[in-house]
This record gives structure tokens, C-alpha cells and sequence, in this order.
């Protein structure tokens, strides 16, 4: 059967969750962490093998590629056995772990999406900062290993832009904050490409807050094992953590009320198996506070979020402005936290009325600036606005018409050597040195794309 008449797949993979399904649903078919889990005996003894006993190296190495967990069921193997070690093939939103990323990418297809990858094309992404060695390690692992039809790689945040337009017409210039586990960028959008120059990275995202969370309820005190401190610290972070107007108040209502804010967590050891109980308190809205007011949680970083994003939209150019400050798309799991789209455009507003009113100041009266418009866009599936942007746009026809087919290496005569992506084999390639850059012409009735270097 013809792929293009198959769904494609569509798989968004985070720092801290991956995202996988098909093109045309709304929601991803599941949702996993990031993680692997591989049997370190096998490496061991594969390592430990002599040269001279290959037989015994070479199925060593074999079951360690065949004995891994990824998701949930590799961080359960690693909390009850201590064979499996953790690995984590992204981190700050770049591929860390090639080897760990190919299994991640194996299990996705063949043990939950079941569908062979040769019958369908894929939409991948990846973050806005992302080396084009990472894109070309990519594209070698699908079309080499899983030899894959067609692949399109994707910004993650135009995906998150096209998925929280709120009208009939998608509005594809604004700002997409997006807030994953392991990074937060701040990326301008016009008319669908990204101004480059002006992306902000923020090194505090989800896991940040979770670490900070895990501190306070250990400063505390709280009967909390060591081993499961941090998962706990999550469950509290996605299950009753919410963003504040102003912290001052919340201390005085938890001192004031402590019954009626205070919860209490409920878990199991899990050596032992015996229930424990821990309260939680104020980490409940002095968790997202850390975006709001960073230094109550490190030194090094001391800028709001608000601030970030003013400052990104200033550095872009002076007749998109207006248009930025009225589409600020929310993205992430970090930023389903109650209110935080309030409070970010609160914060937001008042930077911007502050310089509006002191452009007055500085004008004498004469003339009046116009006020500024800001608008932040808070949906109910931010937490994978970039799936579900990937989605939409793999189930139109121009998918199959842009996604790239077989996987080239070209080398110059100079010595330079370049990866591309070609429809078929029979192709023109004009290969220009000065510029560094290679445009490939198909010889059939298919669009060419100029491939960057």
C-alpha cells in the first residue's frame, strides 16, 4: 500500500515527556518520560569480555540491545531491580544519548504505536536551537535504520503556534513561550519563520521547578524516602501546584487557614511497601513563583520570565512588534499551572504600559502613544500544543508533498562532504562553495528545496 494513504506519525519528543501518535487525532496515543532503562550486566560483561571470546562479547552486546524499558515501565525496572541503570537521551532539549535515542525511537514504534516504519512518514521535532549535525544524525537513524518513506523535521515552536490560534483564521506571527521539562525558550514567530536572532533561552523550566519543590519539602522535614523524593516532588508539582498574584498574600492565608490550604500526600516506600503521609504547603504556589521571581531559587538567574519575553519582542523588528505583543502562545506542561497565563500578562502589561508612559513623558504632551495590546493565549491542550500542531499539519495533502525521501551523502571535489535529503536519486545537484549551500532539482514534477549546510 501507497504510504501517503497511510495516517503519518507523528512523535514530539521532550526533555522530560515524549509524545506519540497519528496524524489527525487530537491527542497523542501516549504520553511517556523520556527514559531508558538498560540491563548493566549485559554491558558489563560485554565490556569485560576478552577479545579472544568474541562469541560470548558479541551475545553479550546483543541482548543488552534487546533487554531495555523506555517510559514508565523503565522507571519501574529501576526501582525494583538493580540490574537496570537510567538513561536519559535528551537533556536541556537536545539529543544527549544518540544509542539511548535510537532504542527510545525502536520501542515508540514497533512495542506502542505498532506500526512498521517503512509504511508510514514521520513528523519529528525538534528545538529551535537544535545543530544541524543533530538534524542530520536524525535523519541517518530513520532513513538508515528504520528506512522510513518520508521524514519532516519541525520547529516545535511554529507547531505550537499553528495548535493556539484562537480564531478561524490561523495566525501564524506571535510569540511561543514554551516551557518544557529540561529548557524554556522565547521564540518570534512572523508569517511562520522564526526570527532567529531574536530567540531568549531561560535556564529554568519544569525540572527546576520540581528540584526547588524537593528542596523546600526536604528543609522541612517531611517523612519523605530519599529515593523517592524527587517523584513525589513531580506528583505535587502537577497535581496541586498553582500560580499566585501576590506570595505575600498566600503566606498570610496558609498561616491563617493552614486546614483549608495545606494537603497531604499519601504514598507507599518502595523497598518496604509501608504508607507514609507528607504535608504540603507553601512549595504549592512558590513552585511556579520561581519563573515570576528566580533568585528565591538560584543566584545565578535573577531575570522574570515577563521580562524575557519583553526583551525578545524588543530585539525584533520595529513592524512586528505590535502583532508579537497580541499573540503570546503558551506551551508546555510548565505552563499548565493555574493562572499562569494571568499572571504572565499581568506582569507583561505592566513592562509595557511603563514604557508607553514614559514615551508620553518624553514627548511633552504633543503626541500620545497608542497603547500596546498584550495577549497571552492559554488553551486546555498547551501540554502538547506541539503534537497536536504536527498532527494538523501531517494530515494535510502538502505534507507528503515537503517531506523529504532518501537519505544522500554528497561530497565535493574539494574534499567537503554534505548530507541531504533527495526525492530520488535521479537529480540535478548544484553545489555553490562561497555560500555553502547545496540546491537539489528534482528531475520529476516534485517541489526542490534548497538544503542548508
Amino acid at each position: 500500500m501507497d504510504p501517503t494513504s497511510r495516517p503519518a506519525v507523528v512523535i514530539d519528543n521532550g526533555t522530560g515527556y515524549t509524545k506519540m501518535g497519528f496524524a489527525g487525532n487530537v491527542e497523542p496515543c501516549f504520553i511517556l518520560p523520556t527514559v531508558v532503562a538498560v540491563n548493566e550486566s549485559f554491558l558489563n560483561q560485554s565490556r569485560a569480555s576478552s577479545k579472544a571470546n568474541w562469541l560470548a562479547q558479541h551475545s553479550a552486546g546483543v541482548m543488552a540491545d534487546l533487554d531495555f524499558f523506555i517510559g514508565d515501565e523503565a522507571l519501574t525496572k529501576s526501582r525494583t531491580s538493580s540490574v537496570y541503570s537510567l538513561s536519559y537521551p535528551i537533556k536541556h532539549g537536545q539529543v544527549d544519548n544518540w544509542d539511548a535515542m535510537e532504542r527510545y525511537w525502536q520501542q515508540c514504534m514497533f512495542n506502542y504505536l505498532r506500526c512498521d516504519p517503512e509504511d508510514h512518514y514521520f513528523l519529528l521535532t525538534e528545538s529551535p536551537l537544535t545543530a544541524p549535525e543533530s538534524r542530520e544524525y536524525t535523519g541517518e537513524i530513520m532513513f538508515e535504520t528504520f528506512n522510513v518513506p518520508g521524514l519532516y523535521i519541525a520547529v516545535n515552536s511554529v507547531l505550537a503556534l499553528a495548535a493556539g490560534y484562537t480564531t478561524s483564521k490561523c495566525e501564524m506571527t506571535g510569540v511561543v513561550v514554551d516551557v518544557g521539562d529540561g529548557a524554556t525558550h522565547i521564540v518570534p514567530v512572523a508569517d511562520g519563520y522564526v526570527i532567529g536572532s531574536s530567540i531568549k533561552s531561560i535556564p529554568i523550566a519544569g525540572k527546576d521547578v520540581t528540584l526547588f519543590i524537593q528542596q523546600l519539602m526536604r528543609e522541612r522535614g517531611e517523612n519523605i524516602p530519599p529515593e523517592d523524593s524527587f517523584e513525589v516532588a513531580r506528583k505535587v508539582k502537577e497535581m496541586y501546584c498553582y500560580t499566585s498574584s501576590d506570595i505575600v498574600k498566600e503566606f498570610n492565608k496558609y498561616d491563617k487557614e493552614p486546614a483549608k490550604y495545606i494537603k497531604h500526600w499519601r504514598g507507599i516506600k518502595p523497598k518496604t511497601g509501608a504508607p507514609y503521609t507528607c504535608d504540603v504547603g507553601y512549595e504549592r504556589f512558590l513552585g511556579p513563583e520561581v519563573f515570576f521571581n528566580p533568585e528565591i531559587y538560584s543566584s545565578d538567574f535573577t531575570t522574570p520570565l515577563p521580562t524575557v519575553i519583553d526583551k525578545c519582542i524588543q530585539s525584533a523588528p520595529i513592524d512586528t512588534r505590535r502583532a508579537l505583543y497580541k499573540n503570546i502562545v503558551l506551551s508546555g506542561g510548565s505552563t499548565m499551572f493555574k493562572d499562569f497565563h494571568r499572571r504572565l500578562q499581568r506582569d507583561l502589561k505592566k513592562i509595557v504600559d511603563v514604557r508607553v508612559l514614559a514615551s508620553d513623558a518624553r514627548l511633552g504632551g504633543e503626541m500620545k502613544a497608542q497603547p500596546v495590546e498584550v495577549n497571552v493565549v492559554s488553551h486546555p491542550i498547551q501540554r502538547f500544543a506541539v503534537w497536536f500542531g504536527g498532527s494538523v499539519l501531517a494530515s494535510t495533502p502538502e505534507f507528503f508533498a515537503v517531506s523529504l525521501g532518501l537519505w544522500m551523502i554528497i561530497k565535493c571535489a574539494c574534499g567537503m562532504t554534505f548530507h541531504a535529503f533527495t526525492w530520488n536519486p535521479q537529480i540535478t545537484i548544484n553545489i555553490n562553495i562561497r555560500h555553502v549551500n547545496i540546491a537539489l532539482q528534482c528531475n520529476d514534477d516534485k517541489p526542490s528545496l534548497p538544503v542548508p549546510v
